[in-house]
């Protein structure tokens, strides 16, 4: 399938550092620790650096998976098609679901902070005005579905200049928050340990906060097709991503447990790094952290637009969903269908939000059932890495860590979240994240029934994988679409 064609993405559009800005931008730190600190708190309490310390261990098991599984099959669809060729199609299809579904539901969860911080630019009262945010927040919506519309050069120099102003803000904060001394508590080392959970379950709620955190540095892998050198540069963004976001958590968790009582964090619930600023530069703080959010906000919109368009433009293209959705734009070569579809889904939602009550209600349960989401599909992924390099594991030592017992601790604790925090969430999480999930078996088995290619994959076996396969940085690939022994061209 040649480009020229208009029918396949843009290769080689992307390099390495704009790859790393876009696992940076998904993962969206502003946005998270905003929206997700009270959250957090709410679930552990002062235990909120140790669950993202111990969420980040499994979380680099599978981002390395992610690394493995791209050097030997390049794909939109990333998880999708790894998963379904090495563990099971119709594992492979809940695996890509699971991704449009829990993006899809964030673009609500997403565009509403957007929307209550940019109204408190200019009036904090307006902020919790629900059908207000909502409006500014479906504008903003828009604006990143025109950008990523646009292409992917277009999406990394937006990208660039939003995250590049979020990390500055960030980075000047956290020195002040170091100096800052009206403390309402000393820092204690406990809060990196266990003794603060409450019990088992209590770690397992925690750390499905945390895993939403993290979640959106697999950006890369959705980006796969378009960039350059691809097969090592996605992989290696997605662990330096991971990397990058940690740090920035910690320390400002570490923050408001140092600077914040329980009771303001509580009070500011989607909006505790403004009180934080407020705290540690009265007058000023507050805005300029909340220019940080936001800017961080509409980020992370950009970056789930992407992943939830390249999964559907590859579902598409192997007709496991209508395929009409694998079609891509002659001149910008972006999956068009695909973009005005999911628009479309996320203004009725936007709509329909407004009848669920505030927007830290909404961001709640959303955040929960997300999590649940992100665990199936970063689950599944990890085993498929082990399934695919199994012949290779004892080669090395450094194989058979990083290959194999990392990515499957990562993905044995991904699943281990999931049915703890069954028992501990809300009614209403739990029927989104596992409702959602129940309603792909839909799709998927009236396109199993069609005969979709996709349901007998040429099987992924790293030992068979041929280098000369390789396509070298700078040289345009003969396809866009580099999964082997599939066909894409329908």
């Amino acid at each position: 399938m040649s480009n020229s064609t208009g029918r396949g993405l843009q290769a080689n559009v992307l390099g390495t550092f704009d790859t790393v800005v876009m696992a940076v931008a998904g993962s969206a730190p502003a946005y998270s620790i905003a929206a997700t600190t009270a959250v957090l708190a709410g679930a552990v309490g002062l235990a909120g650096p140790a669950a993202l310390l111990y969420c980040a261990i499994p979380m680099l098991g599978i981002a390395l998976a992610f690394s493995r599984l791209g050097r030997i099959d390049v794909n939109a669809g990333a998880s999708y098609s790894w998963v379904g060729r090495t563990l099971h199609p119709f594992l492979g299809f809940i695996s890509g679901w699971a991704l449009v579904i829990s993006a899809t539901i964030f673009m609500v969860a997403g565009s509403l902070p957007a929307g209550s911080m940019t109204l408190a630019l200019f009036d904090e009262g307006l902020a919790d005005d629900t059908a207000l945010s909502t409006v500014v927040g479906a504008a903003w919506f828009l604006v990143m579905l025109a950008v990523v519309l646009g292409g992917a050069r277009l999406t990394v120099r937006a990208q660039l200049i939003m995250s590049g102003v979020e990390l500055a803000i960030l980075a000047l904060f956290a020195v002040l928050a170091l100096f800052h001394t009206d403390n309402s508590l000393p820092f204690d080392w406990s809060w990196l340990g266990f003794s603060h959970f409450d019990g088992v379950s209590g770690f397992a709620s925690g750390a499905l906060v945390a895993a939403f955190y993290y979640w959106g540095w697999d950006v890369t892998s959705n980006l796969s097709e378009e960039t350059r050198n691809s097969r090592r540069t996605t992989g290696l963004a997605g662990l330096i991503g991971v990397g990058i976001v940690f740090l920035l958590f910690e320390v400002f968790t570490i923050a408001v447990n140092v600077i914040l009582s329980s009771q303001r964090i509580e009070d500011n619930g989607a909006n505790v790094l403004a009180a934080l600023g407020e705290e540690v530069w009265p007058g000023w703080g507050g805005k300029v952290l909340i220019v940080a959010v936001m800017l961080s906000t509409v980020a992370t919109l950009e970056t789930t637009l992407i992943q939830v368009t390249r999964s559907l433009f590859a579902m598409g293209r192997d007709r496991t969903m209508p395929s009409a959705l694998g079609r891509v734009h002659r001149t910008w070569n972006t999956p068009w269908v695909a973009i005005a579809v999911v628009g479309g889904v996320a203004l009725v939602l936007f709509v329909a939000s407004n009848a669920l009550g505030s927007v830290g209600d909404i961001l709640a349960d959303a955040i929960s059932a997300i999590g649940l989401q992100i665990a199936v599909y970063y689950g599944l992924a990890g085993l498929a890495a082990v399934v695919a390099y199994r012949k290779t594991l004892l080669k090395s030592p450094s194989d058979f860590l990083l290959g194999g017992l990392w990515p499957l601790f990562g993905a044995v604790f991904m699943f281990w979240i999931f049915v703890e925090s069954l028992g501990e969430l809300d009614p209403a999480a739990v029927a989104i994240g596992v409702g959602g999930l129940a309603v792909g078996l839909v799709p998927m088995l009236w396109y199993w029934r069609q005969g979709s290619e996709y349901y007998r994959p040429a099987r992924l076996d790293a030992s068979r994988t041929v280098e000369a396969d390789y396509v070298p940085e700078g040289r345009p690939a003969t396809h866009s679409a580099g999964h082997e022994g599939l066909s894409t061209d329908f």
